[in-house]
């Protein structure tokens, strides 16, 4: 399976984004998908995450009421809607996928596949 997350771009603070990660070579119904981020000089980070089982969500503290991810089985695709953005979430952004379920990863979490990031910069 290979993941393509796009979507990120410059946007002004107060802004929204939406951001897409689009799975091939495979489907991933059956994996429950997350989204990291890597801000400049840190490690890269939980950000939200959704169980297909149970259909449930989780999301880092930081983002919680600002952000919502899905998912749209029938295109293999998981979104990450952005809204009321700061500038501390500017980061490149990366959706991975993993059979296995944890409300919040840390950042050594093994995911099964992972996507090449795409750059969001919130600027004021």
């Amino acid at each position: 399976v290979q993941l393509q997350a796009c979507g990120g771009g410059l946007v002004q603070v107060g802004g929204s984004l939406r951001l897409s990660c689009a799975a091939s070579g495979g489907t991933v119904s059956r994996y429950h998908m997350y989204w990291f981020r890597q801000a400049p000089g840190k490690e890269r980070v939980f950000v939200s995450g959704i169980n297909w089982r149970f259909d449930i969500a989780s999301h880092a503290d930081s983002v919680k009421g600002r952000f919502t991810i899905s998912r749209d089985n029938a295109k293999n695709t998981v979104y990450l809607q952005m809204n009321s953005l700061k500038g501390e979430d500017t980061a490149v952004y990366y959706c991975a996928a993993d059979r296995g379920w944890t409300t919040r990863p840390s950042s050594a979490h093994a995911m099964d596949y992972w996507g090449k990031g795409t750059l969001v910069t919130v600027s004021s």
